[in-house]
This record gives structure tokens, sequence and C-alpha cells, in this order.
């Protein structure tokens, strides 16, 4: 295969950028869609022969291209090179494939929408930064993909920029990862210092050939993990996603649940020989994954904002694909990483069906029994539901099941606990998403007319926070729910067959599999610190896997009991248990303890060192200072110069007058 093909998979979605960015708001809409799908397009075509060729007999197991040295200095050789190997090209697949559809569906979602070029020029060039992220085979070009795709993000977030809290949830997504993006610049300067190189090649194959452990490289490890808390969205660092839900629908699809959050995780696994030095860090990246699944499951039990259960599953989701890598199942952890992609963007694009069934409206307590009017949209997303609630055989069983297998098998002292959170993690999964099932297509109708309006003209006065709408309603959808257009329809059927069987390939062999998944995946992490699968023995599998079928059975059985069988029942608990209930909703208080603790001393801070002293007092006190000094100045030279004959006269006679005294006197007043 010619290499150089590399170089095109991120290049042709940056042209796409550069038309619709450049003179796309004088094309017309249907040009602008078919540019940016041509461009999305023939990259998923270039990933898909690259796939041919690697899964060919003989093929190499990377494959590397390099244009020329892009940093030189004394000691110090960056290259400007790409890499693939069989990680990067799942990757690739992911990106490139879920990307794709997500385009296609965002053609007849953005319809009506102002700034249609706008849209998809930020959504290319998001796909441009995610892709060189992905190819890169150094740290530093891994980090313009990872601050591009962090740039892009902000974009499409805050697209409906009118609007306050879009505004505001962009700007947070921005200044968060920025936290995040700090530790990641301490990590590479310590790589540097340590290793005299950003080449993933150099610096993995001087840790493995020497018995490096603990010290710096733990220190460079946590630095690593906290840029992708940031990314990813964990603990501390997870406060940005909920809010991006103001972007679009299909924004929320694309880069918060397919392949911006992933970025942390694909760093970690890309990482994975510096973290198996150190397994301090490893255990940091569990704790901090088995704590954030838990955490944000619970939030999302009591979210009445459709997309904002989605949002709060993805943390996780997330942060089951943390606890994976923590414990060295590199693979599972990737593994589910393909299956979310696949189940999670059929979700959010649902979601944006039912969405745009409604003119607009998020509030799942204004829905209900829209099974039968959006039929395309109910078994797609039933079929991505049951697959996030690890229902057999459905995407997630499989990933899901593999992760909690390996966390329980795990030499790990923390081992049973993480999978006991994971464990529970599991059934609350399974409740929440079927409560938004329930409540959103069973039940009789719900929908409020005049509530609906009211919520409407909150969202354009800039007062609604919690629940958004997407737009205003065109004429066009203002008449009854309404099935989407086979453009939104069509990438909802495709993404809900991968929903179902995309896990087929990591069918364990306890379960009559041979996980092709795993073993594809062996030449990257063939060193990994990972638990010893085939030590345990497949009865313990099975029974592992039939304790987290029981549980997620559980969690739906309680949903259909509190919200299909007896509607009341979960109103009547949160009335009797306030204290947890308003604790849930109000998401533990982090975001006010950030407020109180963080945001409001910095403010003061920043208004009485940095504005009051540095700005009033240094900056425009030097300034005062000096446009005093030369005002002064002029004031004199004013007086010498005022254009006044006889004034220079009267100057010119004094002048004459001192050098006629110092001739005079001076020689005499000089000492001898």
């Amino acid at each position: 295969m010619n290499t150089s093909l590399l170089w095109l998979i991120p290049t042709l979605p940056f042209a796409g950028f550069l038309i619709n960015g450049t003179i796309g708001r004088k094309l017309p809409r249907a040009l602008v869609a078919t540019i940016a799908l041509l461009f999305t397009a023939a990259p998923a075509f270039i990933v898909a022969q690259l796939w041919i060729f690697m899964k060919s007999a003989g093929a190499p197991l990377a494959l590397t291209v390099t244009s020329r040295p892009w940093i030189a200095v004394t000691g110090f050789q960056v290259n400007f090179a790409f890499a693939v190997d069989h990680l990067t090209l799942i990757m690739l697949g992911v990106v490139t494939g879920v990307g794709f559809l997500i385009h296609i569906y965002s053609v007849g979602y953005m319809a009506h929408e102002e700034g249609y070029w706008r849209f998809f020029a930020f959504l290319n060039l998001f796909m441009f930064f995610m892709l060189v992220l992905v190819l890169a085979s150094s740290f530093l070009l891994l980090f313009v993909g990872w601050e591009g795709v962090g740039l892009a993000s902000y974009l499409l977030i805050g697209f409906y920029f009118t609007r306050d809290s879009a505004a505001n949830a962009g700007k947070k997504a921005f200044i968060v990862n920025r936290i995040g993006d700090f530790g990641f610049l301490l990590a590479m300067f310590l790589l540097v210092a340590h290793f005299g190189t950003l080449n993933f090649s150099g610096i993995f194959s001087r840790i493995s050939a020497t018995p490096l452990s603990g010290g710096f490289l733990t220190a460079i490890a946590l630095l690593l993990v906290l840029g992708a808390a940031g990314k990813s969205a964990q603990i501390p660092l997870y406060i940005w996603l909920p809010d991006a839900m103001e972007g679009p629908t299909p924004v929320s699809a694309l880069i918060h649940a397919a392949t911006m959050v992933t970025a942390g995780i694909y760093m970690v696994a890309r990482c994975h020989v510096l973290f198996d030095h150190s397994p301090f860090a490893l255990t940091v990246v569990a704790c901090i994954g088995a704590a954030t699944a838990l955490m944000a499951a619970t939030i999302g039990m009591v979210q009445n904002d459709i997309k904002r259960v989605l949002a709060y599953s993805t943390v996780s989701q997330l942060g089951y694909m943390f606890m994976a890598c923590g414990i060295g199942a590199y693979s599972a952890g990737i593994f589910h990483l393909m299956t979310h992609a696949f189940f999670k963007a059929l979700l959010f694009l649902a979601a944006g069906s039912v969405i745009h069934a409604l003119s607009g409206e998020q509030d799942m307590r204004h829905m209900g029994g829209l099974w039968r009017k959006i039929p395309i949209t109910f078994w797609t997303m039933t079929a991505a539901v049951f697959a996030i609630s690890g229902i057999w055989p459905f995407s997630g069983f499989f990933s899901k099941d593999e992760i909690l297998y390996q966390t329980f098998i795990s030499p790990s002292p923390l081992a049973k606990l993480l999978w006991l959170v994971g464990l529970l993690t599991a059934g609350l999964t399974a409740f929440y998403m079927f409560r938004l099932w329930f409540k959103t297509f069973f039940g009789e109708s719900r929908s409020n007319e005049n509530a609906h309006e009211e919520h409407l003209a909150a969202v354009h006065a800039g007062k609604s926070s919690t629940l958004t709408l997407e737009a205003e309603p065109d004429s066009a959808h203002a008449h009854g729910v309404h099935e989407s257009p086979l453009v939104m329809t069509i990438p909802l059927i495709l993404l809900a067959i991968l929903s179902i069987i995309g896990g087929w390939v990591g069918i364990p062999a306890a379960l009559g599999g041979h996980n092709e998944f795993a073993h594809f995946l062996d030449p990257v992490f063939a060193n990994a610190a990972a638990p010893a699968v085939e030590a345990a023995s497949h009865g313990l599998e099975i029974t592992l896997a039939a304790v987290s079928l029981l549980t997620a059975v559980l969690g739906i059985f309680f949903a259909w009991l509190f919200y299909y069988r007896k509607p009341g029942t979960a109103a009547e608990l949160a009335r009797k248990f306030q204290p947890v209930y308003s604790l849930l909703d109000h998401k533990y208080w982090v975001d006010e303890i950030y407020g109180r603790f963080i945001i409001t001393p910095l403010l003061g801070f920043s208004r009485i060192i940095l504005s009051g002293l540095v700005d009033a007092g240094i900056v425009q006190g030097t300034g005062a200072g000096l446009a005093a000094t030369t005002r002064g100045g002029g004031w004199l030279v004013r007086r010498i110069q005022s254009g006044n004959i006889r004034s220079y006269a009267g100057w010119l006679a004094v002048g004459a007058a001192a050098v006629i005294a110092i001739v005079l006197f001076g020689h005499n007043a000089l000492p001898h």
C-alpha cells in the first residue's frame, strides 16, 4: 500500500474546512453539504483500504510516514510523522466511520439552521484535528491534535453563540480543558528532560529496555492522567461535558460521545509502556475511573433533559474505560471505547430525532407515547438502550463484561472493590437508560404546548440553563409529531446494526468465541500488565457475566416499576428521601463548590491583585508617570519654543551673557 495516502486522511477534512470556511457563505446548502460529506467519505475509504491491507497475510504490524524534521535543535529532534499500528487502525475506523455517519445525519438535522456553512466547516475542522491526534507518532504532534479538538469543540459547543448558556458552555469546556492540558505540557517537559525526545518509539523503547520505575515516571504518568481527566471528563475535571450539550445534537454525538472524549483513553492506552512501570499511577487511573463511573451514574438517574441524561451516561461509561486501563486491561478498555462509539452516537442521534419530532423539546417530562409516532427512531434507540445496559447479545454486553471480568481477576488489592463499583454502576446504567426509554416512548403523551412556548421564550431571552431547546421550530415542523427524514434515519439504522453486532468480534472463549478483538491488539499490548485471563476458569467468567446481566435486569425492573407500572412511585420516593434527591439533582453541588472555593477566590485575586495592584498600580501607574514626565518636558520646551521673536532675543541675550561671564570669570574660578 502507498503509505503517502496516510497524509490524505487528515488533510482532506482540512480541505473541506478551508473551502466551506472561506466561501461556504456564498455557496448553496446542497453544495456545502456535498463538500463536507465528500471530504469525510474519502478518508473513511482510505481507512477501509488500510484495514484490508493490514489484515492481509504478511502485512507489517505498523506503518510510518515521515515528511521531514519538524523541530531540530542541538540534541533534540521531532519529526512531523504519522504512524499506524493496530490500535491506531481501530481509532481511525471509529473516527472516520462514525464521523461520516454523523455528517450525513447533520445534513437533515441542521437543514433549517442559520450558519449551515459554518457548522460543517467546524465539523470538518474537528475531524482534521482528531485524525492528527490519532495518527501522531510523537507527543508533540499528538498535542497539536489534542489542542485542536479542544478549539473545534469550543466552536461547536458555542455554535448558538447568541444564547448565553451556549456561549458560557463553550467557554467552560475550553477553560476546564486548559487545566488538563497544563498537566500534559508539564509531562512533555519532563519527557524531554529525561529522554531527550518526544517520539513515542524512542521513549517507549528506552523504558522497555531499561528497568525504569517509579520516581519521574510516576510524575510523568500522573501529569498525563491530569490531561486525560480533562479531555475524557473524569473527576475532578468532568464538569464541562454535561454543559457541552448546549451545542447541536450532532456535535454531542461526534465530539462528546464517539471521538474527542475518548482521546484521553486512547492516550493512556498508547502510553501503556510508561504506565506499566508505575503501579501507583495505574491505581490512580482505576480509582478515578470507578469513582467517576458511579458518581455520574447516580446523577444521571434524576436528570430530565434527555441530552443531559446521555451526557452523564457518557461520563460514566468513560469511567468504565479508565477503570479498565487502570487494571492493565487496555484491550478491554479500547473494546468498550469502540462499542460505546456505536451505541452512544446512536443514542444522541436518536435523541436528536426525538427533539426534531417534537420541534425542539428536550424535557422528558413533556414527552411520552412516541413509540407509534416515530417508529424508526424508537426501534433504533431501543437497540442502543439495550446495548448500553449490557443486555445479551448486544454489543455493550460483551465489552462491559470484559471489563468487569478482568477487573475481578486483577491482582490489584482493590480489584474486588472496583468490580463491585462497576457492577453497581451497571445496574444504575440500566435503570436510568430505561427510565429515559419509558418516559420518552411510553405512557400518555405529556406534551405541553404552553410550557414549550414559555421555555422557548426563556431560551431566546438567555434565561434557560438547565433545559434548552436547540432551535425555534420552523413552520414545516410546527404541525404535530413527525418521523425524521431518510437522511437522518439511515445513519440511525446503520448505527443500530453496529450497536447489536459490534461486540461480536470480542466474544470470549467462555461464551463460545475467540475474542478476536483482543488478539488483534496483542501486538500493541504484548507487554501490558493485563490480568492473567487464561489462568481463570471459564466457569467464573460465565458466573460473573450472569451476575452482571442479572444486575442489569434488576435495574430495568425498577425502571419499569417506577416509570411505567406505577408512574407516581418515583415522585413519592423523591419526596420521602428529599435530601438524597436534592443532592443528586444538584449534582453533588460540585459546580457550586468550585464556584465558592476556586472561582470566587480567583476572581477576587484577579480584581484586587491583578486589576487593582498590577493593572491600575503598576501598568497604568507607570504609563501615567511616563505621560506626566512627557507632559512636563513638553511644558518646558513650549516655554522655550514659543514662536515669539522677542522671547527668542531675550533668551539669546541671557545665553550670550552667560557665555561672557564664563569667559571672563570662569578661568579665575578654576583651581590651579
